[in-house]
């Protein structure tokens, strides 16, 4: 994992994975990645609740599956690191 200027260890969000879910494509591995999904599903959201086209909502879902999973393994990783210090 790369050293920051602190001599701390930098989380992967910033471009280190934490897992190895290396399989899964789909799934968000840093911090910018999980902004733009975000960023991305805006167009859904407008397009599902003002248009009412349903397939909109499915990707919705599916982004926002995929950023909860995220910020799980975030969350994890920084207990674990919090532990260790």
């Amino acid at each position: 994992m790369p050293q920051g200027g602190t001599g701390l260890q930098v989380p992967h969000f910033f471009g280190e994975k934490m897992n190895n879910n290396d399989n899964d494509t789909n799934t968000p591995t840093t911090l910018n990645e999980m902004i733009n999904l975000l960023e991305s599903v805006q167009t859904d959201y407008t397009k599902f609740y003002v248009d009412g086209n349903s397939s909109a909502g499915t990707r919705i879902r599916k982004a926002m599956q995929q950023i909860k999973t995220t910020a799980h393994d975030v969350r994890q990783h920084v207990q674990t690191t919090k532990k260790n210090q």
